[in-house]
């Protein structure tokens, strides 16, 4: 054998001597350079290689029936030997011939040519073809007259078919094949059949061919010396697991070598989707915060998706190409008045609104909600006393041309706080915190503008290699959303993009990862991002 298998040998059982607290040299007398080139082989490869001695060439079902190994543990071994060297395995495909219904019809019954040839002479050697479709099916007719020709059995003169033989003919070389199919079932070989006859009856769907790949093992000349030497030894059966008891008795001679430094199969074990783990951790950090998830739907009124915001009827974002739709309408709810007044002058509120007159059907139109602002207001209206804290993650629908960082489809956090006390440092606080445990320790803000909050701000973390990234918008909402509602305390409320923020955490390029089934992907992500 190669110096490196020997060398491979004495690492494992050096191994194995740590273990046993014997020296190399020790445990090496008791081994013969024989035993160290059968302890490479696996039970069932010895197997494979003792039942191949007598058999030579095999098949994989004789094979597996000599060394009483089932089939898949049978070709595992086979293809082990094959790496090594110690045997061969050629493949050849074979056409494999069976009768179709219809096939298995023509042979218990006859050929349509050959029922069609008999009923014409039962009739006076004339008949004519109108009253051979009023006696057998019209497609089988037109099928028999074909062949009827082709085979110069019958002409057509007339509309009268007139046979052109004497006697019947004898069977043809199809109406043999039939007849073996018809007995046998099957047919492997082509050739004794005459390869045109079945390649005629294929074609007239009378037979059906499929492929069978058929595994020939053979053993070679280093397998033939290596299982004489595994059939001298009696096949003893490998130690795979040490025992005080075999440490004791000091019987070692086929104990198994293990490589340790052998590289080994990387374990794909089942895992969350590196964006549900995200949202996940976000929602138990909400939660351990204090803050109670609620949830809504999809398709929301006008009213409720921005009315209900203070944002103006004639907004861009209400826009076709920013929003999705719907062709039906929902009732305004009780109250909506209020919401009215603000919107055309201010209500009791001290604003003087946005002007002009305030639609109901344009408050009544159902969209799928843009924000998930729509779903904390709404809560609000149902939960007016304070205090409150609530949060929602779910996804928000826009008209995006999709690209890298756009998708007409994402999900979007939103989060208000209610309570007399709070002022814009707590809100400043939360973000702070929030931002911290997500994993940006370092956290700054901006002045922003949004029609619903005053005031505003925009949160920007700092990421190595991007330096600072907005994240969100967040303020206190004005008194023109609170006030018609009965909300008669400050509510912080900030909201963010949660693929934003995923793409950062998960170092990716483009937005549509998130939602495509990239296995490669999802294999070699993290369990854990810090």
């Amino acid at each position: 054998m190669p110096n490196s298998t020997h060398s491979t040998t004495q690492k494992s059982l050096l191994s194995v001597a740590v273990v046993m607290n014997l020296s190399f040299r020790q445990l090496y007398e008791f081994t013969t350079e024989t035993e160290i080139v059968t302890i490479q082989l696996t039970p069932n490869e010895k197997h494979v290689l003792s039942a191949l001695i007598d058999l030579k060439r095999s098949m994989p079902a004789e094979l597996a029936e000599k060394s009483s190994l089932n089939p898949d543990a049978l070709m595992q071994s086979v293809f082990l030997l094959e790496e090594k060297g110690l045997a061969e395995v050629r493949e050849s495909i074979t056409d494999i011939y069976a009768l179709s219904e219809e096939g298995r019809e023509c042979a218990a019954k006859g050929l349509p040519e050959r029922r069609i040839l008999t009923y014409v002479r039962s009739r006076d050697e004339r008949v004519a073809v109108s009253d051979l479709k009023k006696e057998f099916p019209p497609a089988m007719v037109g099928i028999a007259l074909g062949w009827l020709r082709r085979k110069g059995w019958a002409v057509i003169t007339d509309g009268m078919v007139v046979p052109t033989v004497e006697a019947e003919p004898d069977a043809g070389a199809d109406e043999d094949v039939l007849r073996t199919l018809f007995d046998e079932n099957t047919l492997s070989d082509a050739a004794d059949a005459g390869k045109e006859t079945v390649r005629d009856l294929i074609k007239r769907k009378l037979v059906n061919a499929t492929e069978k790949k058929l595994r020939t093992i053979t053993i070679t000349e280093e397998g033939m010396e290596l299982a004489g030497k595994v059939s001298r030894m009696g096949g003893a059966d490998e130690i795979v697991q040490l025992t005080s008891e075999i440490i004791r008795s000091r019987r070692w001679e086929n104990i198994r070598p293990y490589d340790l430094s052998a590289p080994v199969p990387r374990a794909r074990c089942a895992k969350i989707h590196p964006y549900q783990r995200l949202i996940d951790r976000m929602r138990r950090i909400l939660l351990e915060m204090g803050f109670t998830e609620i949830k809504g739907d999809i398709v929301q009124s006008s009213f409720w998706n921005f009315d209900a915001l203070f944002q103006p009827q004639d907004h861009p974002a209400r826009e076709m190409q920013d929003t999705f739709y719907l062709d039906s309408e929902a009732e305004l709810p009780g109250g909506y008045e209020r919401v009215r007044d603000v919107h055309e002058f201010g209500g009791d509120t001290g604003s003087t609104g946005w002007g002009g007159r305030w639609s109901e059907e344009v408050s009544g139109r159902e969209v799928l909600r843009t924000h998930t602002t729509a779903i904390t207001i709404k809560y609000l209206a149902d939960h007016p006393d304070p205090p409150g804290k609530a949060f929602c993650i779910d996804r928000v629908y826009r008209r995006e041309a999709i690209d890298p960082t756009h998708t007409p489809e994402f999900e979007q956090l939103e989060g208000v706080v209610m309570d007399p006390g709070v002022t814009f440092s707590n809100l400043l606080g939360y973000l702070v915190e929030f931002y911290h445990h997500i994993g940006f320790p370092d956290v700054r803000f901006r002045p922003g503008y949004f029609p619903y909050t005053e005031p505003s701000v925009e949160p920007e973390v700092y990421v190595e290699g991007l330096g600072w990234v907005e994240l969100g918008g967040a303020g206190i909402f004005r008194e023109e959303v609170t006030a018609p509602l009965g909300i008669t305390c400050p509510v912080l409320a900030w909201g963010l993009g949660v693929s934003r923020l995923a793409m950062l955490q998960l170092g990716l390029r483009d937005l549509r990862k998130l939602y495509q089934s990239d296995i490669d992907w999802l294999r070699e992500s993290p369990v854990c991002v810090h």
